[in-house]
This record gives C-alpha cells, structure tokens and sequence, in this order.
C-alpha cells in the first residue's frame, strides 16, 4: 500500500482540489494522511472530505515542515511513503505509482525515487519552464549519474523501512529538510529521478518572489546543507 501524506498550512485555497484529484482517480491500494500545521482557515475542514486521516498540530509555535511530514508519517500504514506538498496533481495517478512501484520492484536497492516537476500548463511561463529545465537537469545528474540524492519536496516517494532507519526528516531544518532526506537516503542505498514521471505544482513562491530571488535562495541554502549542515534561511515564508 501507498501512504500519501501531506503537510499542509492555511492551504484552503486549493487542497480540496488536489485532495479531489486523487478521490476520483487513484484506485491503487492506497491512504491519504493530511498533516496540518495549525491552520487558521478551513484546511482541516476540507481535508476531512477526502482524507483518510487528518492530524492537527497544536504545539506553541510553528511548526517545521520537516515535523509535519514526520507527524503524518507516524501514522502511515503503508510499504511506501510519497510525501506531496498541498499545491500539486499527479496526473493520471494509477498509471504513475504503477510505473514508480515497478521502479522500486526492480531495484531493491532503490530507497527513494521522484519526478520532474512541472508547473500547470494554464500558469506556466517561460521563466517556468526554463527553470523547471534547469532544475529537472540538475536532479537527473545529481541522482542518475553522480549518485548523490537530491529532490524538492514536491513528490518524495520513499521506502518506509529506508525511512524509519534514517528517523524521518530533520526537524530542526526551517526549509530543504526535502533535499536533505534524499542527501541521506543517498548514503544507505540509491535514489533516481525517473524520467517518464512528471507531477504539476502551481510554481507560486517562483511568482510571487520572482524565478531569480528564488534560484538564489536554492543556491546559497544547498551550500549551507552541504557545508554547514543547515540553512542559511532562518525563516521559510509561507507562499499562498
């Protein structure tokens, strides 16, 4: 089974569509953990309507996406967890985990496995696609040939067990605790990007703060990570 969790924060706005896609065309054996941050608008509430499980974080401050996706996770059932950010559509998702399982069926070895990154076609813009270029190049070469884990957390499909033996995702990261879990999984087995797969996001925080603020925010904390093993932001503004 798949354990679908995703971490989530006053994303009213569109998880019930991204929630939806998944109801009606995801017919794969199959659960879908909602783990929200402490919402202050309806994000729980519509997530209950197509989730299988809803957990709410009510701790004193914010919490880390790192501790949302462990959170979800503790409550996963699955052989698989796909961690997937509130902002995104597999298309055709039967067809998709079907080829990504077969990934996994193939190479035991394989720990953790993502895809390109698009973002949809009714808001993308040249600046997009040009960085969706450079960033789906970037991870293929990092992953496929240099052997080193690298992903954004848009889709993270993981072993649960490779999981388990690295203790989930760094809590303490404010951001690129993503690129981080690959950076490890990289040590205890191989992750790979898989070319036929490609998952939809909305591309909003490159909209908002513009593609070279955001390529210059991806630099310097991927420095920080792999130099000083943290980032250099200390603060992750939430984009909605």
């Amino acid at each position: 089974m798949i354990s679908i969790i995703i971490p989530t924060l006053n994303e009213a706005k569109i998880i019930e569509s991204t929630l939806r896609t998944l109801a009606a065309t995801l017919t794969l054996p199959h659960e879908v953990i909602v783990s929200d941050g402490g919402s202050i608008d309806r994000t729980a509430e519509l997530a209950a309507r197509y989730a299988t499980t809803v957990v709410v974080y009510s701790g004193a401050g914010r919490q880390t996406i790192g501790e949302g996706r462990n959170e979800g996770a503790k409550l996963a059932a699955g052989d698989f967890f796909v961690f997937l950010d509130a902002d995104c559509v597999i298309p055709e998702p039967d067809q998709f985990f079907a080829h990504a399982l077969a990934y996994f069926d193939g190479e035991p070895g394989l720990v953790g496995l993502t895809a390109y990154l698009r973002v949809f076609p009714a808001d993308e813009t040249l600046g997009d696609k040009l960085v969706s270029g450079i960033a789906n190049f970037g991870l293929r070469v990092a992953n496929n040939i240099l052997k080193r884990g690298a992903s954004f957390g848009e889709f993270q499909m993981i072993r649960r067990e490779a999981f388990a033996r690295l203790g989930g995702f760094r809590a303490d990261l404010i951001a690129f605790e993503d690129t981080d879990m690959f950076r490890r999984l990289s040590r205890i087995g191989r992750t790979t990007i898989a070319p036929k797969l490609s998952v939809l996001h909305s591309g909003r925080r490159g909209h908002q703060v513009g593609h070279p603020q955001l390529i210059a925010m991806w630099l310097v904390n991927l420095a920080f990570i792999a130099f000083r093993d943290r980032t250099f932001s200390k603060e992750w503004t939430p984009i909605r």
